[in-house]
């Protein structure tokens, strides 16, 4: 029996509700990466890192709530308190002692943050920061990189993972004052010279799409540089590597200093949640001027700001990660299931790599075969092997296998949470060498 075919018939109840989601939700999904031809699973419950589907199937989980779940699912030291705050309420409409706890962890932890203001989520934050940097440079314009991802909002979509160049819906006058560019230093600083419009530039410090194609050596630190010496405000989005690299985020690794953070994820503990933290003068922009002042204050409003929930939640997992214990945990699985799916294409003889920082990985099928099995520093890697990442429809037929032998990834790969376990990685290899097997036989995979 076939990949795909194997998968209808094992996931009937799944397949029912997409059919009823499709009459109601464009595509039957709800966020762009759960889109899976011919359907996707269907979740009833979660625990640890697994998680179980309509149809009864259990699975080891690389997802891990999209990177907002550095504890597994439903870890105690989170849902606790989140449950004794359910009784209490979920949202006052008013200030409450939480919110402040929350931000008191978040400066604690963040080497930049003097000062936080909360959001709904990581597309919110970089928003704000923007819209923060814009108020205090008088620069209307904004330097990203090629493929570096930070949300869906119309400053940031353009040559993102998610969007071209031209994104459907955004206005040519809004594209306009965002340039993006190669993330090299060269190209840098010969744009800086160009305009006189730019006044932040913002940046995945693991490099576009979450770490897919990682930034050289030393980037962060000459970038940072460069930004003090042209009086150009560095943003870090670290709403993926915000607390899973370090407890600090990539700034705390790597040494340097933005001016703003965004934050979101493991911020609130699984939550809903985003976050800007960073210079108080920058974050300054948002508090009311004091009787007599003429200063114009940059708005924000928001239903969810802080609520208590996320707040509880967020605080109960900052403190739970703040000793590092959880990232050590999660970063050594992932090296050892990196190691381990690399064996396998050693083993079988077939072109591809499986490659990540941190608790992450990311899988390329095709291309060169792997060196030998083990880990890499993708740092030191061909980019345009990284780049040419798997075909589309090889990727697709993975993900059915492997969904059909209990393990979810999280498109071309995934998360590992300091729960996951030895039996874990021992199933998610197993899974993956018959997947590697079955692709072989059907001639999907790439020569």
């Amino acid at each position: 029996m076939g990949i795909e075919q194997a998968y209808v018939e094992s996931h009937p109840r799944s397949a029912a509700l997409y059919e009823r989601a499709r009459r109601v939700v464009p595509s039957g999904v709800t966020h762009d990466s759960r889109y899976l031809r011919p359907f996707p699973i269907y979740a009833a419950r979660a625990a640890g890192s697994r998680k179980w589907d309509v149809d009864g199937h259990e699975y080891v989980d690389y997802v891990m709530g999209h990177g907002a779940l550095l504890l597994g699912h439903n870890h105690p030291a989170i849902i606790g308190p989140a449950a004794g705050q359910l009784s209490r309420g979920t949202h006052y409409g008013a200030s409450h002692e939480a919110e402040i706890e929350w931000a008191e962890e978040v400066v604690r932890l963040v080497p930049s943050a003097e000062a936080v203001r909360f959001t709904s989520s990581g597309t919110e934050a970089t928003l704000m920061a923007l819209r923060l940097a814009r108020a205090h440079s008088g620069r209307p314009a904004i330097l990203k990189f090629d493929r570096h991802f930070h949300g869906w909002h119309d400053y940031v979509v353009g040559s993102s993972r998610y969007g071209a160049a031209a994104p459907p819906g955004v206005p040519a006058a809004t594209l306009d004052t965002v340039v993006v560019v190669a993330p090299e230093m060269h190209v840098v600083r010969e744009t800086i010279a160009s305009r006189d419009d730019i006044g932040a530039i913002i940046v995945e410090p693991a490099g576009a799409s979450s770490g897919t194609l990682p930034l050289p050596h030393g980037f962060l630190r000459e970038l940072e540089a460069f930004c003090r010496q042209r009086d150009l405000l560095f943003i870090m989005d670290e709403v993926v590597t915000g607390f899973r690299w370090t407890p600090g985020g990539i700034q705390q690794e790597e040494g340097v200093t933005p001016d703003l953070t965004t934050l979101a994820k493991i911020l609130a503990g699984g939550f809903p949640g985003g976050a800007v933290a960073g210079r108080r003068e920058l974050l300054d922009q948002l508090a009311f001027p004091a009787p007599g002042e003429r200063t114009e204050k940059v708005g924000h409003p928001g239903t969810f700001n802080a609520n208590p929930l996320s707040s509880v939640a967020g605080t109960a997992c900052l403190r739970e990660i703040a000793d590092g214990r959880h990232q050590s945990r999660a970063r050594a699985l992932a090296a050892r299931l990196r190691t381990g799916m690399n064996a396998e294409l050693h083993r079988l003889g077939l072109p591809g790599l499986v490659y990540g920082q941190a608790s992450e990985f990311r899988i390329v099928l095709g291309g060169e075969t792997v060196p030998g099995p083990r880990d890499y520093d993708p740092r030191d890697l061909p980019l345009d092997l990284l780049a040419s990442g798997t075909p589309r429809e090889t990727e697709r037929l993975m993900n059915l296998s492997l969904l059909t032998r209990g393990v979810q990834l999280f498109g071309n790969g995934g998360m590992t949470s300091s729960v996951h376990t030895d039996d874990d990685l021992v199933h998610s290899v197993e899974a993956w060498t018959v997947t590697l097997e079955a692709l072989r036989s059907e001639n999907a995979l790439p020569s």
